[in-house]
């Protein structure tokens, strides 16, 4: 499997080694929390000849604006791997983060952002 045939929630292994989906880089570009939620701009879907299918795949899932965690979960890719590849797509203007939690953040969202951390992680 190439990264042109990557498919979300495949259930095949990939045969692709990670550093090869980063360019070999393991640091992101932009430094990125686990629970950071990403979500994709209005006009990314009408840039996606820019993209390879992995990064379209990470664009189409911002939508719903994920965490990284749950980006990486839901791709079956390493958290490493998604981090990089975010970060790329922050810097390109494809996704942004959100901020996950204020000062004055209730704890109901906290409990809340702890969850769908807890849920992404397992799925990996």
């Amino acid at each position: 499997m190439d990264i042109d045939d990557h498919r979300m929630g495949s259930a095949e292994p990939s045969l692709v080694r990670p550093y090869s989906l980063t360019a070999g880089r393991t640091r992101p570009a932009v430094e990125l929390a686990l629970e950071a939620l990403v979500a994709s701009h209005p006009v990314a879907m009408e840039r996606q000849y820019e993209l390879n299918n992995l990064e379209t795949s990470i664009v189409e899932l911002c939508r719903q604006s994920p965490s990284v965690a749950e980006i990486a979960a839901q791709l079956t890719i390493p958290i490493g791997v998604a981090r990089v590849l975010v970060a790329d797509l922050i810097e390109a203007g494809h996704v942004r983060v959100s901020a996950t939690l204020k000062d004055d953040s209730s704890d109901d969202e906290r409990r809340e952002l702890i969850e769908r951390v807890l849920s992404g992680l397992r799925r990996i």
